[in-house]
């Protein structure tokens, strides 16, 4: 499984999201579904092998955590009105109790908490923290194969398939820190390269590391 969790320090997480400005008055949301978009869709389909997190921190209110499930999703095109009208729908409703999840369509899930709620999730997972100061995500001299060999795939038909592979999650924050509260001694930091990629080329880069069978650096 690739897992994604995003987290937007000003995303508004609850009221009427402003479709026509949501770079501004729904506090950088734009950012957010472009990194959604980008870790879910192909360019003919959704990645059943992959589920997003992702983390409304801005208010009103609590912390809001919406759960995009792949293998479970419907509905959902690459164009960005259209997945924030989804989100929009979701934060008109009541934030659910921290921990717990509740399905508002067909692979949406909509929860309280934060981060470290996630990561508790994330138990059995690799997590990997992106960081451009940090060892590279790829072992040292490694290529790129000539024939890709998928690190996670899926089979089955919607709604019952079977993922194998790596279970493999990352964590992509906007433009400010990680909260100090982040705690997991098992996070591993690593990086893309020296330049400080957006959050959509970011996730881009992991699905084609992933998607050819590059070998990483999780040791």
């Amino acid at each position: 499984m690739r897992r994604f969790a995003l987290l937007g320090h000003r995303a508004m997480s609850q009221g009427n999201l402003p479709l026509n400005d949501m770079a501004g008055g729904a506090g950088r949301m734009d950012v957010l579904v472009r990194a959604l978009m980008a870790a879910m869709l192909t360019s003919h389909g959704i990645r059943h092998d992959t589920e997003v997190v992702l983390h409304l921190m801005g208010g009103p209110g609590p912390n809001r955590r919406i759960k995009f499930v792949g293998s479970l999703l419907k509905g959902v095109h690459a164009e960005e009105r259209a997945v924030g009208g989804q989100i929009g729908k979701v934060l008109k409703l009541p934030i659910p109790a921290r921990g717990q999840w509740v399905e508002r369509s067909a692979g949406i899930f909509d929860g309280g908490g934060d981060i470290n709620h996630t990561l508790a999730e994330w138990s059995e997972s690799t997590v990997v923290c992106l960081d451009a100061d940090a060892p590279r995500l790829w072992n040292q001299g490694e290529s790129i194969p000539l024939k890709s060999q998928p690190l996670s795939k899926h089979t089955g038909e919607h709604g019952d398939f079977t993922v194998s592979g790596i279970d493999i999650g990352f964590i992509l924050s906007d433009d400010k820190p990680l909260p100090d509260t982040v705690g997991s001694d098992a996070m591993l930091q690593r990086s893309l390269g020296d330049v400080w990629l957006q959050g959509h080329m970011a996730i881009g880069v992991c699905h084609f590391l992933l998607d050819e069978g590059v070998k990483l650096n999780l040791d």
